[in-house]
């Protein structure tokens, strides 16, 4: 399912988007690697050898994010970074924070 979502693009959150509930995230979620739940959000802590690998995965974060026009929060140190995800127009998890946490995978297996 991860490839899957790794194709699709996110909707617009003006109308279009539905809060999932437990039932529809719990595949979901499975379907990606190392991701958890934390709250109304889904998180992933990726590692790097060096800071500059950190910022290289950002700068590509946030091209990604702003072609999707789905933000997440990020927070970087030396070598990692943590990535959250959650529609914040609607409280919660959308099939948009899916998306982009597949895309993020698979940005970080380049």
């Amino acid at each position: 399912m991860s490839g899957e979502l790794q194709t699709e693009k996110c909707k617009p959150c003006e109308g279009e988007i539905n809060l999932l509930s437990a039932t529809e995230t719990d595949p979901l979620i499975s379907s990606l690697s190392g991701w958890i739940r934390e709250g109304n959000t889904i998180v992933k802590n990726y590692r790097f050898k060096d800071y500059y690998d950190v910022l290289a995965f950002v700068n590509a974060t946030a091209w990604i994010s702003h072609r999707e026009d789905h933000y997440p929060d990020l927070t970087t140190c030396y070598q990692q970074s943590r990535v959250r995800f959650a529609t914040h127009a609607i409280g919660g998890l959308s099939t948009n924070d899916f998306i982009c946490a597949a895309k993020m995978d698979a940005l970080f297996g380049l």
